[in-house]
């Protein structure tokens, strides 16, 4: 089978004679269908993903038809359709034994700290597959993607008509986004570009957007919440100076979740920190219900997939154009089909 792989920083090799994986007990054994292009495997062709190494086969947001069914206590037949949750967690370690296996200590990601799925077939835990009758490959292929949102959303706990900040408007802080609306939110989103932004307001129905390097920036922010800052921000840029200077954006008794991850450390001002008594939040992947909730969500209509996918490729071309297609300042999600 033909299996496409990141041989090194900017390089895709591909395998065409690959042996079909081995399908250890336990495990369900998936034909791949679509395969979503996300930040981190654009971190991994740009060479700064963090803990990653090469060569290593990307793809963790999948949409799957079962095959072989493996663990009968799943309860999946073969032509199920599903998607796939990439974390392999051990099951053991303090956060697995305390419900949070999105953070467990040996946690790897199917195509980050293991092979994924950019390849034709593959052996994957079958309690890690969340099924639907109803969701098209596409859509299950970006549950994960919306997970990230959802999760940190779940962090946050906003209650309806609290004032919420979005800094980032990428994949994944339009997945908090739509989550954040879903739960009743008033969202503003701040960012650098006037096309992302006008995109939250055309496809997102984002009322209140802020260019955050324009001079009016702070007072638009203000606005927003009738004179007084957010009560949550979200933070999804990845980016070291935006995520410091957000410690000033919430409002006194607010919360702060980071959703992006940067390489190195991040500072704040103490004092100003201690007097607002300001919550911070970490947000990472996301956990087995989440994936549920957001399968019932897109089958309800709560949440929208059309405006997700703005490019598209087959697996073979992978190679030729991934490059073209990461440099596109038009890039939303590119989502590859495994026809």
């Amino acid at each position: 089978m033909l299996t496409i792989a990141l041989e090194a920083p900017g390089r895709f090799i591909a395998l065409p004679d690959s042996p079909d994986p081995e399908v250890p007990a336990g495990h369900a054994l998936v034909r791949i269908h679509r395969i979503g292009i996300c930040g981190t495997d654009l971190h991994a062709f740009r060479g700064r993903q963090p803990f990653f190494t090469y060569p290593r086969i990307l793809g963790h947001e999948l949409g799957v038809e079962v095959i072989v069914p493996g663990d009968p206590a799943a309860g999946l037949v073969p032509g199920d359709r599903c998607s796939v949750e990439p974390y392999l967690n051990c099951g053991r370690c303090i956060a697995c034994r305390r419900g949070k296996p999105n953070c467990c200590t040996q946690l790897k990601v199917l195509g980050v700290h293991t092979d994924g799925g950019m390849r034709p077939l593959l052996a994957v835990p079958a309690h890690k597959l969340h099924r639907s009758s109803r969701l098209s490959y596409d859509q299950l292929a970006l549950v994960e993607t919306l997970g990230i949102g959802a999760h940190a959303v779940e962090r946050a706990a906003p209650e309806a008509g609290d004032t919420v900040l979005v800094i980032g408007a990428g994949p994944i802080g339009l997945s908090v986004i739509q989550f954040a609306q879903a739960a009743g939110a008033r969202v503003a989103v701040m960012d650098t570009s006037a096309r992302r932004l006008e995109f939250c307001q055309r496809q997102m129905g984002v009322a209140h957007v802020i260019d955050a390097t324009g001079a009016d920036a702070e007072a638009q922010l203000l606005a927003h919440g009738d004179g007084e800052p957010p009560v949550i921000v979200f933070d999804a840029t990845g980016n070291a100076a935006s995520m410091m200077s957000a410690f000033k954006r919430p409002a006194a008794g607010g919360k702060l979740v980071f959703v992006g991850l940067v390489q190195g450390d991040l500072t704040f001002n103490d004092p100003e920190f201690h007097r607002k008594e300001l919550t911070v939040f970490a947000s990472r992947n996301a956990r087995p219900e989440t994936f549920r909730a957001i399968i019932a969500a897109i089958e309800s209509g709560k949440i929208d997939t059309s405006p997700w996918i703005t490019h598209r490729l087959e697996l073979a071309d992978v190679p030729s154009r991934f490059a073209d297609i990461a440099n596109d300042p038009s890039l939303l999600k590119a989502m590859v089909s495994v026809e």
